[in-house]
């Protein structure tokens, strides 16, 4: 079906910011940027055929309305035969900075999350193949997902887990993450000026695979509240 906005020309659009929950409180976390980084657990990097060594992390990004909240119904995605689930730590920024140390890092994070880097696989491919951008594979409408967000900063040990239906698919540590959240934080305010607003997704375990229609979709990290959205069937 053929979907317009239309706008006169005498009026100025009105664009709304993006937010997210926060745990316990009736406040919405408002989204400025979404940044992620790129295999930071050694099994991902080695099951997407890259290298595990200890190298400088690598960054993309998502658009700001890519967020959902949990409990979201969503339609599948269009231009895509292969959705794939990817759960991680998401970070949120109440403060930013350049050139960030690592000492300074934690001081910038408002609070941390379970969130869904979902990809349409089949696309991220092609693109790699032709030496193209990932845009189109990781920053489509809905591409996001992210739990409610807990103030202060995340633990540096703790399991990370996604489910389908119920189903484990991936398991793991964020203790496991090739660089700490304070390494990615400081290296990522290297290349731009980090701003409160901005949220960092900080890479996936091993495990990454398809999305079906009508499927639920969970992920968790012990100590913070999960991010649950299910696909519609058709």
């Amino acid at each position: 079906m053929l979907n317009l906005s239309r706008l006169s020309s005498s009026a100025m659009p009105a664009v709304g910011v993006p937010t997210i929950a926060v745990s316990g409180s009736e406040a919405r976390f408002p989204v400025r940027r979404i940044y992620c980084v790129g295999q930071n657990y050694a099994e991902h990097a080695r099951e997407m055929g890259s290298d595990s060594s200890r190298k400088p992390p690598f960054f993309f990004g998502k658009p700001a309305d890519a967020v959902v909240d949990s409990g979201a119904r969503l339609v599948y995605p269009c231009r895509t035969a292969e959705l794939h689930h990817e759960v991680e730590l998401v970070l949120a920024l109440g403060g930013g900075g350049f050139n960030v140390t690592l000492a300074e890092a934690p001081g910038l994070i408002y609070g941390w999350s379970v969130g869904l880097d979902l990809t349409r696989r089949d696309l991220q491919a092609e693109a790699k193949k032709l030496g193209r951008p990932w845009d189109m594979a990781k920053g489509f409408d809905a591409s996001a997902p992210v739990g409610p967000l807990r103030r202060g900063v995340p633990p540096a040990e703790a399991r990370i887990q996604l489910r389908i239906d119920g189903r484990v698919r991936q398991t793991g540590d964020v203790a496991d993450m090739i660089w700490s959240v304070p390494e990615i934080i400081a290296e990522l305010s290297t290349y731009l000026t980090l701003a409160p607003g901005d949220l960092i997704f900080t890479g996936t375990p091993a495990g990454v695979g398809p999305i079906l229609r009508g499927e639920t979709v969970t992920g968790s990290i012990d100590g913070v509240d999960s991010v649950e959205v299910s696909f519609d069937p058709s």
